[in-house]
């Protein structure tokens, strides 16, 4: 199954495949991956895996991943909405499980660009009156 997941300015494309639960992110484990960016290495397992948990599909899948754009925190969310929308995709059976644990909603939210004239995107230079 194929599904496509976006966060920031991140996009996941996440292939769906019966196996043994490996996660391979462009072309290297997923934890070998985002490993530079982990503190705490079970945060990767928490997150990543949260779809495979809310449906108790753990261990069935593989997924192939290809993700690009934006930084540590929206690759990783825009592979796990892949992954929750590859899930219902295999069975519609799991979209009410994964839409109670808010696993399918898109996060919207992005920076907001900068304007010129001002310093960041709505800092303004300071005013001075004298």
């Amino acid at each position: 199954m194929h599904a496509i997941g976006r966060r920031k300015r991140a996009t996941a494309r996440v292939y769906l495949t019966e196996g043994e639960g490996t996660v391979v992110v462009n072309g290297r484990p997923a934890e070998e991956y985002f490993a530079p960016f982990l503190n705490p290495p079970e945060h990767l397992e928490k997150v990543l895996k949260q779809p495979f948990y809310a449906t108790q599909t753990v261990g069935k899948f593989d997924a192939k991943v290809q993700v690009a754009g934006g930084g540590f925190t929206g690759q990783l969310e825009a592979v796990r909405l892949g992954i929750a929308r590859a899930l219902v995709g295999v069975t519609e059976e799991n979209k009410l499980v994964l839409r109670q644990a808010g696993l399918l909603t898109r996060d919207s939210r992005e920076v907001e660009p900068k304007k010129y004239g001002h310093r960041k995107a709505r800092k303004s230079q300071q005013y001075s009156k004298r």
